[in-house]
């Protein structure tokens, strides 16, 4: 494979200026999704254009939005469609392979370039028009080159769809199963004990203790849980004094007093301090925790956070420990509770490892990109070889 070297973008694609016509479907150009037909959106956009006065969109042809090119609105046509006049038709010449144009386009060279070339006083008001397009410089490999880069990264996102249908079934059977289990629709093994209903004050006591500034600082999020504050942000806004910050223990739940409502709770694994905005709350010895922390997951119970928040406007509601302890919630035998708390914590295991996959196969992309998509010459050429083998 030979190296074809530097051009513009003009050298290799034309604007297709074609009206379109009655029968054809329109489509829309998303920043996530790409190109789609408009009546798949969520939010149906009603047109009131004829169809000859959209733009013609033909098979393998890629369509940008002009206002939004820089932050990545643009995608490769799969169907011959209508589009918005306020759309840009890029019909590719023969010296570039339109798949492999798609992703070039997704490089964050690229992105910066589109908006370095595009014109406006303000964000909302950039243009890239085609003639500023054409004149972007780039550079690209061979044809044979590109459709193999093309192919590779097609191959990539297979993968990466199948790996995102992955974690979306894992959510999901855990929302199942939490369903079931936490109402008792489905009851565990031999437990069959009446469910009893209580307030949560009999079942948990407040842990207000200050003046352990010698602890690490710990943050408490909707999704990961417990953990230190520096794996949040290396900078740190907490305040300088701590003499009032709350020590949290292994075993404590703590929570966001102002967002409970919004499920931000997580059982901690660590001793450290936290802000005295969080409240910290001790599971007695007749309680399971981890069942616990998956039930103040569940929506039924946070919406229960969210009727007994305090406060005139969202931004200022706020779950004191007293109305956190009026709450009543209906719960299984301790027993039943500890083989519920282990089904959904497999149920966690399984979502995280997805993430996981999801995480390492984007990271994976994203460094072929960096490299196939602006390394040159041999060293693409060798790079692509050795990759090609390895695709997911």
């Amino acid at each position: 494979m030979t190296y074809e070297g530097n051009c513009h973008l003009g050298d290799l694609f034309t604007s297709r200026r074609e009206k379109g016509r009655q029968g054809l479907p329109t489509l829309s150009v998303t920043i996530n999704e790409g190109v789609v037909r408009r009546d798949s959106l969520d939010r149906k956009q009603e047109t009131s254009l004829l169809p000859e006065e959209h733009l013609l969109a033909r098979r393998n042809d890629i369509a940008y939005n002009m206002m939004r090119m820089w932050q990545g609105a643009f995608g490769l046509v799969n169907q011959e469609g209508l589009v918005s006049p306020a759309y840009v038709v890029l019909t590719p010449k023969e010296n570039v392979d339109p798949l492999y144009a798609s992703f070039l386009f997704k490089a964050s060279r690229s992105i910066y370039l589109f908006w370095a070339y595009s014109h406006g006083l303000t964000e909302d008001r950039l243009r890239l028009y085609f003639d500023d397009f054409a004149k972007i410089p780039v550079l690209v490999p061979n044809l044979d080159a590109q459709r193999a880069i093309g192919r590779l990264f097609r191959t990539w996102d297979d993968a990466l769809a199948k790996a995102h249908a992955l974690l979306e079934n894992s959510r999901h059977q855990k929302l199942a199963l939490m369903q079931l289990l936490l109402t008792g629709q489905k009851r565990i093994g031999p437990f069959i004990a009446k469910r009893r209903v209580a307030h949560l004050g009999e079942f948990f006591s407040e842990r207000v203790e200050t003046g352990f500034q010698n602890l690490p600082l710990l943050s408490i999020t909707r999704d990961d849980g417990v953990v230190p504050r520096n794996e949040i942000s290396e900078k740190d806004v907490s305040s300088i004094d701590k003499t009032n910050y709350r020590r949290i223990c292994p075993g404590d739940i703590g929570y966001n007093t102002m967002r409970m409502w919004q499920g931000i709770s997580a059982l901690s694994s660590l001793e450290g301090i936290i802000s005295p905005a969080y409240t910290v709350v001790i599971p007695n010895q007749d309680i399971n925790g981890r069942f616990f922390a998956h039930l103040f997951k569940f929506a039924p119970v946070v919406f229960q956070f969210y009727r007994y928040s305090q406060g005139l406007v969202s931004d200022t509601w706020n779950l004191s420990f007293k109305d956190f302890a009026a709450i009543r919630v209906e719960i299984p035998s301790l027993e039943e509770q500890i083989a519920i708390a282990d089904v959904l914590d497999t149920a966690d295991g399984v979502i995280n490892a997805a993430e996981r996959l999801v995480q390492r196969l984007e990271q994976e992309k994203r460094a072929l990109m960096q490299q196939l998509l602006i390394i040159t010459g041999k060293h693409q050429v060798h790079l692509l070889d050795a990759t090609a083998a390895a695709a997911p």
